[in-house]
């Protein structure tokens, strides 16, 4: 293991605030949750393996069921790579309005429970109910009502911090809870790989494991200055994170500071008016958006996505928030026609709003970009 540099530690002063007595945070995460969701609306496919997502060579999985899970099908994986692991793998195509249906039908027995909700996306979120007497006995009855209600069965973390309790939530799944008290909070996150840290994705998994940091006491065994010279402004998290401490509060209404939408094509687009044509549905799906959320902003921003997976954005501002199809829509073929002709064949377009009406510089930030 690396050994950390001979530097002083942070002074107690540096530390994130204990809370006292400590918060209570649940972190309920559905299982499997669209797949989940196609298995119970059509009985055929369950005991099945099913890949939410397009089957053919460019789609992606969006989703995967537990069993297909067990042949390492996993989601954002591509479509052709998941039906080599699962030949007998099930594909269904994504239907969001149901999704954001049954989202807003766990989110409403959230709201009997706490006002202090901070969704993260439409099958998880945090929830504070520090008031209440025992933080278990309310998890519980919150997975039970959401098997009950909508025939769906969910995961939850408890715990002190935001940090651990999502951790927590996948200690047990699928439909399992866990509970993690503030005496044993450091003592959990140590035992843990840190490939499972919030953050940390493969590229710094990998290079964790070359300084010899491959769980969590290895990484809190290092001390700040190690961890800067390494990671930047990651280290303070990394560091404080591997002694068991999130100071981060649930942050009910979290400020949504983009809205968009894009589109995979099964084939490469090259020319002006097929790329124009296939436009308009990447418009569409973001136009529902716009609508459902009421947003507006003064901002547009074209995304494309080459065939040699090259990605370049190009974006047109406004001096006021502008949130109508023909407004948006004559922006994003002014940006796309701006690129022609284009280098390579394109795999990918994306339209988005942000500069919303009425955002502040708050931290949170909610993305409603979803690939069709």
């Amino acid at each position: 293991m690396a050994s950390a540099a001979s530097s002083p530690e942070p002074s107690p002063d540096d530390a994130p605030v204990a809370d006292d007595p400590p918060r209570k945070i649940i972190h309920v995460d559905m299982d499997a949750f669209y797949a989940s969701v196609e298995q119970r609306d059509d009985p055929s496919l369950r005991g099945k393996p099913v890949a939410v997502g397009g089957s053919r060579e460019r789609g992606v999985v969006a989703a995967a069921s537990y069993e297909a899970r067990v042949f390492g099908v996993r989601s954002a994986m591509a479509s052709a790579t998941a039906r080599r692991k699962c030949p007998e793998l099930v594909f269904v195509k994504p239907r969001f309005e149901v999704y954001s249906e049954v989202s807003r039908q766990i989110r409403a027995i959230f709201a009997d429970y706490t006002d202090a909700i901070e969704p993260l996306s439409l099958d998880e979120a945090y929830l504070d109910v520090s008031g209440v007497a025992s933080a278990r006995d309310v998890a519980e009855a919150i997975r039970q009502r959401i098997k009950a209600e909508t025939k769906l069965t969910a995961s939850a973390g408890v715990s002190y911090n935001k940090f651990i309790a999502k951790l927590a939530s996948d200690q047990n799944k699928p439909d399992g809870l866990c509970v993690i008290p503030p005496h044993r909070g450091a003592a959990f996150v140590q035992t843990l790989p840190v490939k499972r840290f919030h953050g940390v994705g493969p590229r710094t998994a990998e290079k964790m494991t070359r300084l010899g940091i491959e769980t969590g006491a290895d990484l809190a065994a290092q001390n700040l200055p190690f961890l800067e010279a390494h990671f930047g402004s990651f280290a303070s998290y990394l560091y404080w994170a591997s002694r068991g401490r999130d100071d981060r509060p649930v942050r009910a209404n979290r400020i949504r500071k983009s809205v968009g939408a894009e589109r995979t094509f099964f084939e490469d687009k090259h020319k002006e008016a097929e790329l124009v044509e296939a436009l308009g549905p990447v418009l569409d799906a973001l136009m529902e958006r716009v609508e459902r959320s009421g947003a507006a902003g003064r901002t547009v921003t074209l995304k494309v996505k080459f065939s040699d997976f090259r990605q370049i954005t190009r974006a047109r501002s406004f001096a006021a928030a502008v949130g109508s199809r023909d407004a948006i829509g004559e922006a994003g073929v002014g940006l796309l026609r701006a690129l022609l002709p284009m280098p390579l064949g394109v795999r990918l377009l994306g339209l988005s709003i942000s500069a919303l009406a009425g955002e502040d510089e708050a931290d949170g930030v909610e993305q409603l970009g979803l690939e069709l």
